[in-house]
Order: structure tokens, then sequence, then C-alpha cells
């Protein structure tokens, strides 16, 4: 198989794994439809995940001789599995509903729990990685 066609599998595979895992984390989460607690579970989670991967993509020599993640562990979790499990128009359309129904707190709650909390959690993940790197 061509190069080409690898890096849309590793993207696909990733892709369909993510799907799946924010499937069920939102059917987990999602008790209260008064708030969308999946959505913003799978948005955190995926930027703590991100942020782990942005360390290790970035300052690791763990995987090959050059110091880089190989680029289809890279399409696999980061493309992939992230960019499916996190996903910005779910939460632009439940942000939507919240406004339609007035719920003007519920709202600002939930975008600036996304979009602080998703760089709080990218932050923690890269200094966990961090952390661990230094330790090791």
């Amino acid at each position: 198989m061509h190069a080409a066609a690898w890096s849309y599998f590793f993207v696909a595979v990733g892709g369909a794994l993510g799907a799946v895992a924010r499937f069920a984390l939102n059917v987990f989460l999602q008790r209260d439809v008064a708030f969308p607690w999946g959505t913003l579970g799978a948005n955190l989670l995926g930027c703590l995940v991100m942020g782990m991967l942005a360390h290790l993509i970035a300052h690791s020599q763990w995987f090959n001789d050059a110091g880089f993640i190989p680029d289809q562990y890279r399409l696999l979790f980061a493309i992939g599995f992230c960019g499916s499990f996190t996903t910005l128009s779910t939460m632009v359309m439940e942000l939507n509903t919240m406004l339609q129904r007035n719920e003007l707190f519920y709202s600002f709650t939930y975008l600036f729990s996304t979009l602080v909390g998703g760089f709080a959690c990218f932050y923690v993940g890269f200094a966990i990685v961090r952390s661990l790197r230094a330790a090791l």
C-alpha cells in the first residue's frame, strides 16, 4: 500500500475509535438533558489527551532515533482519535439550543467551561508528560 494510503488508513482507524469512544462517553455521562455533560466531558478529556500528545510529538525521543513520534502515531491518535473524539460542531449546536431556550446561565457556563477548561486540560496533559519525562 502506498504511503499516502496508509495515512488515510491511520486517520480512519483513529477516527472510528474516537467516534465510538465519544458516543460511549456521551451515553455514560448524559443523565441530565438540561446540560450537555457528554460533549463537555469529551472535549475536556480530548484536550487533556491532545496536551499529552503535543508534548510527546514536540519533545519525545521515546519512539524513534530522530526524536519524533512516527507520523502514523500522530495521524492515528492526534488527528484521527482526538479529532473525532472532540467536537466543536456539537458544542455549538448544544449551545444554540440552550440559547434558544433562553438558558443564559447554562449557555455561558458551558461556553466558559469548554474554552477555559479545554485550555486548562491541554496544559495539564502537557505538564503531566513533561513531569513524567523529567522523572524518568
